[in-house]
């Protein structure tokens, strides 16, 4: 039997694999022992190890610290205890039982809060105003006259019975909005829409508080209506020209009326101050005339009682004072003329020169009778 002849590389290549196989084993290390690992577990067991304890310590003082808490100036402390009310606490600070046993509440009471009824403000920041949203399904009411008016207000409030607003209602915000729409609702409905555009916006606005805090007092809600402020009515968009024509016609009506009532006030009393001076001037003609009238009356009874008693004297000085009264007016012309040139002369009455304005003509020399005695005959000058 005949074996293969074994060359000499094979024998050199299984003399590299264990050469290899021991280079590997250096680079590892020696292998562990397990039954010293299991010696050195064995030893842990027995050892006490503190650090459980102090971590378990350490959570329990910081559970028993977090019930430290501290109520603000303008905040009250309601404690719950097991989410039901269990007391109330004063500004500063304070200590509960730590959740979840009692928990502490602390509401800003003094904070006024604000909701709008009619629009809403988006984007508002303190550097910048934010834009208004109208909301017509809030703001469109009825009026007592059956007008359609958009109102558009806003609510402020406080909080009064910190207890009650935190358990009687859900939704604070929600409350107030709905009581003020109806409130609202309910007072437009009661005035004119004369009265909801015009003057008769704080009557409104007092009745709507009014009305407010009474429906919130009827739910306990803890709530304190602050202020109700109108912030936009006008009419309908569809109606707004229609209305601003009726109001530009009631402003023309009412300064017509004005400027009649200045009329009014300026010509009165000058007409009353005329008739007063014209009832005056004829009550002093008339005192005048009479009381002439009753001097001429008595005089001319007087000159009667002398002339029955003396005809011939009474009628003698009677002519010289009637001659006396005409020579000494310088007011009249007077012509002298001899009873025989009487006698011959026609009686002329010149109409046309005693009317005024009419120049007087040139006189004629007339010549005298010289042994007749003269005559005086007499006019005014015009």
């Amino acid at each position: 039997m005949t074996f293969p002849r074994i060359s000499p590389s094979y024998t050199q290549m299984n003399w590299d694999w264990e050469k290899l196989d021991q280079q590997r084993k250096r680079q590892a290390g020696p292998l562990p022992d397990f039954e010293d690992l299991g010696k050195h577990f064995s030893r842990l067991k027995d050892f006490n190890l503190p650090a459980g304890k102090i971590i378990a310590a350490v959570l329990v003082a910081l559970w028993l610290l977090s019930g430290i808490y501290i109520v603000d100036p303008d905040e009250a402390g309601v404690v719950t205890r097991f989410g039901a009310f269990a007391y109330q606490t004063m500004p500063g600070p304070h200590y509960h039982i730590p959740f979840p046993i009692e928990s502490a509440l602390t509401p800003k009471v003094t904070q006024l809060r604000r909701v709008e009824i009619g629009y809403r403000t988006t984007g508002q920041t303190q550097a910048q105003q934010g834009q208004i949203r109208a909301v017509p399904e809030e703001s469109l009411m009825l009026t007592g006259d059956e007008n359609i008016v958009d109102a558009q207000f806003i609510v402020q409030y406080q909080i009064k019975d910190a207890v009650a607003y935190l358990f009687n209602i859900v939704n604070p915000d929600k409350a107030v909005k709905d009581a003020a729409e109806a409130a609202m609702r309910e007072v437009i409905g009661d005035s004119t829409i004369d009265a909801a555009l015009t003057t008769g916006k704080l009557v409104i606005q007092n009745e709507t508080m009014e009305l407010i805090q009474t429906i919130l007092d009827r739910y306990k809600s803890g709530i304190r209506v602050a202020a109700v402020q109108l912030q936009n009515v006008h009419p309908p968009m569809d109606v707004s020209d229609s209305f601003k024509d009726v109001a530009s016609a009631r402003e023309d009506k009412n300064r017509y009326i004005n400027e009649a009532d200045g009329y009014r006030n300026d010509i009165i009393p000058k007409t009353r101050g005329q008739a007063a001076a014209i009832v005056q001037a004829a009550q002093a003609y008339r005192e005048s005339v009479v009381r002439h009238a009753q001097g001429e009356a008595g005089r001319f009874l007087s000159v009667v009682g002398e002339y029955n008693k003396a005809k011939d004297v009474t009628r003698t000085r009677l002519y010289i004072e009637a001659m006396e009264n005409l020579l000494s007016n310088p007011q009249m012309e007077k012509v002298l003329l001899s009873d025989e040139a009487l006698k011959k002369s026609v009686p002329y009455l010149p109409l046309s020169e005693m009317r005024p304005g009419v120049d007087k003509p040139a006189e004629k020399p007339t010549d005298k009778a010289p042994d007749s005695q003269p005559t005086v005959q007499g006019r005014a000058k015009p």
